[in-house]
């Protein structure tokens, strides 16, 4: 195998996120749900001999020392391997949205990668290097939606109805440290049950962050004001600035302003690479 092409990294939604209290370290304690959806970014990966890692921004200009290049040179140093590798890289998930679109990207490159150099490690590896990486990567890999707990690191697998959204994304990102280090960031939510999260999953909680970033970046407030003039009810994904609504079988189109993102999804069942790592320990 000397390349693959057209491999997809999937984003997430957070249907939910609350804050239900705060360990003596600092970290946050959340409670979640992860969804992914069908809007991806596209991984193209070459073979190279002599272990040089290189990239190729297609769309999007990344900065040179970005997860995705972080995640080949890690794997890379962890396996001793001698590959190299280019990658071409289409990026289509904005930044700064709270879609998770540079962990899906590290996830999508460590499987893919796994793969094309023969290493063979099992899925239990991969989410131990996942985790160098940030949160979330290894939610992307295990591939599956997901309720998530403590910090992040409890991930329990959900099934979820398939549905429509819109996804609505200002051109302002609001930074996770700004919200996280609030003073006003309410931190004391009731914990909840899966039960009671199934019974509605797209009408259930709120999203701690939000009041906060609203505060922080006006343009989220004007997301979150597109979708209420379509007759939607909105809320903000993960730290923000993208934000989504529940829209049923509805074709409405929704109208936004210059230089917002808008994009109707479709969640997905499961990650398109599910099954390219073993998940034997």
């Amino acid at each position: 195998m000397k390349s693959l092409h057209d491999i997809p990294a999937p984003a997430k939604l957070n249907l939910f996120l609350h804050i239900t209290g705060r360990r003596p370290d600092g970290y946050h304690l959340l409670q979640s749900a992860f969804m992914l959806i069908d809007w991806c970014d596209t991984l193209h990966f070459e073979k190279r001999p002599g272990g040089t890692i290189s990239r190729e921004d297609l769309t999007l200009t990344l900065p040179a020392q970005d997860l995705i290049t972080r995640a080949a040179h890690l794997l890379q140093a962890h396996t001793g391997c001698t590959e190299g590798v280019h990658i071409a890289v289409e990026k289509q998930i904005p930044a700064q949205a709270g879609m998770g679109g540079g962990s899906s990207d590290a996830a999508t490159c460590l499987l893919a990668l796994n793969r094309l150099w023969n290493l063979k490690l099992n899925l239990p590896t991969l989410e131990k290097l996942g985790l160098q990486l940030g949160a979330d990567v290894p939610f992307f890999l295990r591939g599956r939606n997901a309720w998530v707990e403590g910090v992040g690191e409890k991930i329990t697998p959900i099934e979820l109805p398939l549905a429509r959204f819109w996804v609505v994304k200002p051109p302002a990102g609001v930074e996770t440290s700004r919200i996280f280090t609030h003073p006003d960031l309410k931190r004391d939510t009731k914990p909840a049950t899966i039960s009671v999260f199934a019974a509605d999953p797209y009408g259930f909680g709120h999203n701690d962050l939000q009041p906060v970033a609203t505060a922080l970046c006006p343009d989220v407030n004007q997301a979150l004001q597109v979708l209420k003039n379509a007759g939607f009810e909105a809320r903000m994904t993960g730290s923000g600035s993208a934000v989504f609504a529940h829209c049923g079988t509805s074709t409405q189109e929704v109208p936004v302003p210059d230089h917002f993102l808008a994009r109707q999804c479709s969640n997905l069942d499961t990650h398109p690479l599910t099954g390219w790592a073993s998940s034997d320990s």
